[in-house]
């Protein structure tokens, strides 16, 4: 019988390093003067495709274990905006759709990217939003207003954009489609570039977003709807978020490399 020797006696000995899953990156984009790395996750329920960027995975040498966090409407928007023609609507939004993130729709407008508590949980009761409004930057848009606040977070009156289907260039400068880009422009620039007449000669259609009695969380989905003669960019504000197939940015959060 051979005995270790006393040099190699009490040696912890190495665990094998579990094997991660691979997973690509989106092209990196800047977004408010920092940079975005965004990888996709589906297809398939908005619930389901958050809790898949939860878990560890393997890119690179450089980044050999990372997770990653659901991505706001604003930076979602950013990401698929970046070579749209060639990444995004091939991949995602002519075969699926694309969960740009929660809304709440309400009796008076449309919440979107709502605030967290300590508990990291979602504030969805209305009294507590309409607080966070009175920090936020107030601008009239059409015959209404949106709240512009921190981390993405905003309000439209319904008032502020048109319902149905429309111009591109109706879409890109009414309320929800601020909100949902985060900006202060007249235009938003990158659902302009994604609801170019080149993308969809058939313009958009908004729906989904009626008014409610009583708040509903919900998430909104955008996507190509193929009609007779072209093709139409949808904006769909009714999914409950568990119950529908889709794909869902998410964005890195950790990384060996970064750590």
């Amino acid at each position: 019988m051979k005995f270790m020797s006393k040099e190699f006696q009490g040696m912890r000995k190495a665990q094998a390093r579990e094997m991660l899953p691979a997973i690509d990156l989106f092209p990196q984009v800047e977004y408010v003067r920092r940079k975005i790395d965004a990888a996709i996750f589906g297809s398939n329920n908005y619930n389901n495709n958050i809790a898949e960027m939860q878990k560890i995975y393997w890119h690179s040498v450089e980044l050999p274990s990372v997770t990653f966090r659901p991505l706001s409407t604003a930076e979602s928007i950013a990401v698929v905006a970046y070579d749209f023609e060639n990444l995004a609507k091939p991949r995602i939004f002519d075969n699926s759709w694309l969960q740009a993130g929660r809304v709440l729709r309400t009796q008076d407008g449309v919440y979107v990217n709502l605030p967290k508590d300590k508990e990291s949980r979602l504030i969805d009761d209305e009294k507590a939003l309409k607080q966070y409004l009175k920090n936020a930057k107030k601008i009239e848009v059409g015959k209404g207003h949106i709240y512009l606040g921190d981390n993405d977070f905003g309000f439209t009156e319904y008032d502020s954009f048109e319902r149905g289907i429309q111009d591109a260039a109706i879409f890109v400068s009414g309320g929800l489609a601020k909100i949902l880009e985060h900006t202060t422009e007249k235009v938003t620039k990158n659902l302009k570039a994604v609801s170019d007449k080149k993308n969809y000669p058939n313009g958009v259609n908004v729906w989904g977003f009626e008014p409610v009695k009583k708040p509903l969380l919900r998430v909104v989905g955008l996507y190509s709807n193929w009609d007779v003669g072209g093709v139409r960019l949808d904006v769909y504000g009714s999914d409950w978020g568990d119950n529908s197939g889709g794909y869902a940015f998410g964005g890195l959060v950790s990384g060996e490399a970064s750590a």
